[in-house]
C-alpha cells in the first residue's frame, strides 16, 4: 500500500515512570508473540522505548484515544528489533519486469488463485456487484498481497508501528499509523491480539495500512466490525474494492492489455527494454494508487486476466545476461528439482535456493563453482 530505539512488553497498569537511563543495553526478551516469527521479530524490553511510550500517551489522548484503549493495546506490546533491521534494508536486488511477472503469475500462484476463487467466487461476485470493481482485479490484489490469505502477517501492529515511530526515520508517518491502529481497536473492529500484520504495519488479506483501513475499510457481512483479518476474506475483499472505487475505478473498463491484442485504447507502457508493450487505461492509474509501481499495476492486471482464463503473454522477453530465456531457466529449475534439490517455487527466477543448488551440482561435477545459471549448467543436467 505505504528517534531512539525500541521494543518492550509492559503492562501499563503497573508501569511506573522513573529516571531510568535510555540505553540500548537495557533490553530483555518478553513473552513470545508467535512461534512462527523469527527471533528478531519478538518483543524485547527497552527502557528508552518504555519511556517513549509513556510520553506518547499524552499525544494519543489528544487524538481521542482513551486510557482504557491505550492500556489494552500496549499491555503485551514492545520494541521489535527486526522491524528496524528490515526498515533499514529495503533496497533489494532489482528484478526485471520479466522476473517480477514470473513470480506474480507462477503456476503455483495461479493454482492457488483458482482454488481461492472456487471457494469464494460468490463473495467476489457480490463485491463486484456492489462496488463495480472487476472481481478478478480484486482477486489479483488479494493474490499479490497475501497469496490469497496465506501470508497475512503475524507481527503485532501496535508493536511494529510503535517501534518505527520511536525509531524516528519516518517517525511522524508511523506515529500517525499507530494512532490509527489505536482508533481501530477503540472502535471495536478487532482486538489487540488479532491486530497483526507485516513488519511495516500492513494488515489483513489485502494489506491495508491503518490509515487506509480507517479511510476505506467496510463491514461487508454486516456484523458490526470491519474484519480484514478473519479467515473469511469478505470484509477484506470488499474493502479493497471500496478503495479502488473511491479512487476512481471505472466500472466495465479494463485495466489495459498487451499491445496489439485488441479491445483497449490508451497510453503505452514498456516496462522492460525488448519486452512486451502494454496499452493501459485510466484504471491502470487507479491500481497504482494501491502501490505506485508500474510493475505492480501491470502484474495485478495480468494476474487478473490469467485468473479469468486468459493465457500467457504473446510477446517475449530477451535472454538474460547469461543468455538464458525464461523457458531455459524453467528447464534448469525443473532439472534441479528432478535431482532432488529444494529450490522453492519453479518460476524461472534464479534466487538463492537455485544458486545454492547450482553450486552443489557444479561441485559434484568437478567444474568451476559459480552458482550462476548458464547453458553449461543446463548441459550438466542433461
Amino acid at each position: 500500500m505505504n528517534i531512539c530505539k525500541r521494543h518492550f512488553l509492559f503492562g501499563l497498569g503497573g508501569f511506573a515512570l522513573t529516571g531510568c537511563s535510555a540505553t540500548a543495553d537495557s533490553v530483555a526478551p518478553l513473552r513470545r508473540v508467535g512461534q512462527a516469527l523469527a527471533p528478531d521479530l519478538q518483543p524485547v524490553d527497552r527502557t528508552d522505548f518504555r519511556n517513549w511510550v509513556a510520553t506518547f500517551r499524552a499525544r494519543a489522548r489528544r487524538a481521542g484515544i482513551t486510557d482504557a484503549t491505550f492500556d489494552a493495546a500496549f499491555a503485551n506490546a514492545g520494541y521489535i528489533p527486526g522491524v528496524i533491521t528490515r526498515d533499514g534494508s529495503q533496497i533489494q536486488t532489482r528484478r526485471t519486469f520479466e522476473e517480477y511477472l514470473s513470480i506474480a503469475t507462477s503456476d503455483e500462484r495461479l493454482a492457488k488463485g483458482r482454488a481461492a476463487i472456487a471457494r469464494h467466487g460468490g463473495t467476489l461476485q457480490a463485491v463486484e456487484d456492489r462496488y463495480g470493481v472487476d472481481a478478478m482485479i480484486v482477486a489479483a490484489i488479494w493474490g499479490m498481497e497475501s497469496t490469497f490469505g496465506e501470508k497475512r502477517g503475524q507481527i503485532p501492529v501496535i508493536s511494529s508501528t510503535a517501534t518505527l515511530a520511536f525509531d524516528g526515520r519516518r517517525g511522524a508517518f508511523y506515529e500517525s499509523q499507530l494512532i490509527a491502529a489505536l482508533r481501530i481497536l477503540q472502535r471495536g473492529d478487532t482486538t489487540p491480539a488479532r491486530l497483526t500484520g507485516s513488519w511495516a504495519g500492513a494488515m489483513g488479506h489485502t494489506q491495508f495500512i491503518p490509515t487506509s483501513f480507517e479511510g476505506f475499510a467496510v463491514d461487508f457481512n454486516g456484523d458490526g466490525r470491519r474484519d480484514i483479518w478473519a479467515d473469511d476474506p469478505g470484509d477484506a475483499l470488499a474493502s479493497t474494492a471500496s478503495y479502488l472505487a473511491r479512487n476512481g475505478w471505472r466500472s466495465g473498463l479494463r485495466w489495459g492489455a498487451e499491445a496489439g491484442t485488441g479491445g483497449v485504447s490508451g497510453r503505452s507502457v514498456t516496462p522492460q527494454t525488448g519486452g512486451p508493450t502494454f496499452t493501459v487505461t485510466r484504471n491502470f492509474n487507479v491500481l497504482k494508487t494501491y502501490n505506485n509501481s508500474d510493475f505492480y499495476a501491470l502484474a495485478v492486471g495480468h494476474l487478473s486476466d490469467r485468473l479469468g482464463g486468459a493465457g500467457p503473454l504473446r510477446g517475449s522477453f530477451p535472454p538474460d545476461r547469461n543468455g538464458l530465456t525464461r523457458d531455459d531457466r524453467l528447464a534448469l529449475q525443473r532439472g534441479l528439482a528432478a535431482r532432488g534439490y529444494d529450490i522453492g517455487t519453479i518460476d524461472g527466477v534464479i534466487g538463492a535456493r537455485t544458486e545454492a543448488a547450482i553450486r552443489d551440482l557444479q561441485a559434484r561435477a568437478g567444474v568451476a563453482v559459480t552458482g550462476t545459471a548458464t547453458r553449461d549448467v543446463l548441459t550438466l543436467l542433461r
